[in-house]
């Protein structure tokens, strides 16, 4: 079954007028695979926590990306031998762009569409035996850091995106991921249980 480790808790907020976001960078692994989400943009931060892994960028066999927002993909390319996947595609280095057919190849690791906050976003469904279903949502799910984050069912319906893209198409993601999982590690903020 999959391993997962939240890398780096993702952050979004503002210090000396200046704004700083990096997302919440998901390590799986399953069957001999090393599997990263969201790499983010805080290089230093992003290489010190593999090297706690004992891991390093050769090391990582693919790059999911949730969506196309640079504070979730600006460090994919650090990844050389890895393949990069978004909601519909695998790329390579050398040019080549394969579909998918919703699953990392090599495992049960499933790639969902969950548009709204960008119309090209989706989630990963990750079954684990110690946390039942996991779901890695980007920004389906994202706080700033001076926010409460509030995770019952009404809040997080209702919480508002400053950067959605389609208001209804989030709400029916939002709908969709607090069906199919237990656990939710959301692209800025703390992974949480569903109904805690």
């Amino acid at each position: 079954m999959p391993k997962i480790k939240v890398l780096i808790q993702g952050f979004a907020k503002e210090k000396n007028g200046q704004e700083f976001a990096s997302s919440t960078t998901t390590l799986i692994q399953e069957n001999g695979l090393n599997i990263i989400v969201d790499p983010g943009m805080d290089r230093k931060l992003l290489l010190t926590s593999l090297k706690k892994q004992g891991l390093a960028v050769s090391d990582i066999n693919y790059v999911i990306l949730t969506h196309n927002h640079p504070d979730h993909y600006l460090l994919a390319g650090i990844f050389e031998k890895a393949k990069v996947m978004d909601a519909d595609d695998i790329y390579s280095w050398d040019g080549k762009i394969t579909g998918h057919k919703g699953k990392i190849p090599g495992t049960e690791i499933k790639i969902i569409k969950t548009p709204g906050h960008s119309m090209f976003h989706c989630s990963l469904l990750v079954q684990t035996k110690e946390f039942g279903k996991v779901a890695i949502v980007g920004d389906v799910f994202w706080w700033a850091d001076e926010e409460k984050q509030k995770i019952d069912q009404q809040s997080l319906l209702k919480h508002k995106d400053p950067y959605v893209k389609n208001e209804k198409q989030l709400l029916e993601s939002r709908k969709k991921i607090l069906k199919l999982a237990d656990y939710i590690i959301p692209g800025h903020g703390k992974m949480f249980k569903i109904g805690e």
